[in-house]
């Protein structure tokens, strides 16, 4: 669904004046979006290598259906849609798990590789 842009708020210089704030407020809330996941997921690579060095699995059913069940009532208390916020969850879990098996697999054939040299 498309909407137009020739109402008569268009050229009212409050309402432009108004929707430019808003959208820098966005903006910096997109910004600290990014850098919050980026923290987030310097985290969980160091989780994915103490995993990988203790050959522990990379995915943790029961730590993810806990912070699932938390972030819903994360999201309910802020009036955040619970499913949204769980779809979300669930995108970045699955990225943290193909994190982990990479982690593992590159854990893995370097100790391979250590404890036979002649290996390629």
């Amino acid at each position: 669904m498309t909407t137009s842009n020739t109402g008569t708020g268009a050229d009212d210089p409050e309402v432009r004046q108004e929707l430019e704030r808003l959208r820098d407020s966005i903006d910096n809330i997109d910004a600290a979006v990014v850098h919050m996941l980026a923290e987030r997921f310097k985290c969980t690579q160091q989780v994915g290598r103490l995993k990988a060095l203790h050959q522990l699995p990379p995915a943790d059913p029961a730590r993810e259906a806990r912070q699932i069940e938390r972030l819903r009532r994360l999201a309910e208390n802020a009036k955040l849609d619970p499913a949204f916020a769980e779809t979300f969850l669930n995108f970045i879990i699955a990225e943290v798990i193909r994190h982990h098996e990479r982690i593992a697999e590159d854990t893995h054939n370097a100790q391979s590789a250590h404890e036979d040299p002649a290996r390629p």
